[in-house]
């Protein structure tokens, strides 16, 4: 029913900048909370921010609170991730999804996920 197409991954040196784009087709774009999520291999899936349904709101995880913005376009139907000062940390797959938006911050209110795309933060 949802499309996610994430893009804008790469490798970029510590303390730069990388900003990730997820373009959602299908469904109606305004009655989902968006969110990001990231796995690192080996490692589990963990909530990155989310921006909600209908408050508008964002909420993010403390590791990147302050560094990261979660954004929509209406009009292009997309989701954006800017992230600065980046770490080595942050190196990881890059989801977009999307979700019910009664508990953003966690795996199970997401119902449609993008393929991911690859950040590399090097030292």
């Amino acid at each position: 029913q949802v499309q996610l197409v994430e893009s804008g991954g790469g490798s970029v040196q510590a303390g730069g900048s990388l900003s990730l784009s997820c373009a959602a087709s299908g469904g109606t774009f305004s009655n989902y909370a968006m969110g990001w999520f990231r796995q690192a291999p080996g490692k589990e899936r963990e909530f990155v921010c989310a921006n909600m349904r209908s408050a508008g709101g964002t909420i993010y995880a403390d590791a990147v609170k302050g560094r990261f913005t979660i954004s929509r376009d209406k009009a292009k139907n997309t989701v954006f991730l800017q992230m600065n000062s980046l770490k080595p940390e942050d190196t990881a797959v890059y989801y977009c999804a999307a979700g019910r938006g009664w508990n953003p911050g966690f795996l199970t209110d997401y119902l449609y996920w993008g393929q991911g795309t690859q950040v590399t933060v090097s030292s």
